[in-house]
Order: C-alpha cells, then structure tokens, then sequence
C-alpha cells in the first residue's frame, strides 16, 4: 500500500508558525520545508457502497396439452338425371248434325 506523501507550498496564505493541529485534526506543521515529506494519520472516511445487480435466470418448463380434433364433413351432392314418361289422354267430343229433337 502506497504511504501518503504531502507536499507544502511555501506561497499560501498560513504564516509559517501556524500548525495543522488547529485545522485537521493534528497533522502536520506547517513551517516544514517544501522539499520534505511527512506520514500523516489515516482519515477515517465515510463509508461508500457499491451495488451490484445480479440476475438470475430460470428456465420453468411448462406442459401445454395440444389436441388435435379431426372433422370429417360427409358431403352428399345430389344429382337429378330427367326421367321422361309420356301419357296420353283421349277427350271425346260428340258433334251432333241437325237433328230436331234430343
């Protein structure tokens, strides 16, 4: 694990007596020279958390009955074919001549 390093600039605002103690929670002195570094205590972090959706495939077989229903249409195509007959009929007419009496 890599150690912190901290490198000061000479050109802020802090006067070079004025320590860290008051600011950060007891780091470092500010009067140190720039070209040194310095361990400093860990700083305790809020905690951060990672969320990781997983998903979970099933595979739920299913029975799905299929019937199979056969119709059978019994078609009947009726035909007619002429028959032809003939009869015959006698009309009898009786002419009578002039006759005087009936």
């Amino acid at each position: 694990m890599e150690q912190n390093k901290f490198e000061f600039n000479t050109e802020s605002n802090y006067e070079g007596t004025m320590s860290m103690n008051n600011m950060a929670g007891g780091c470092c002195d500010m009067g140190m020279a720039p070209s040194q570094t310095m361990m400093c205590p860990p700083i305790q972090e809020c905690p951060q958390e990672r969320v990781c959706h997983k998903y979970i495939c099933y595979e739920v077989p299913h029975i799905m009955p299929c019937n199979t229903r056969v119709i059978n249409h019994h078609i009947y195509r009726h035909t007619y074919t002429p028959c032809f007959t003939t009869c015959e009929e006698n009309v009898v007419s009786n002419v009578y001549d002039q006759r005087c009496c009936f």
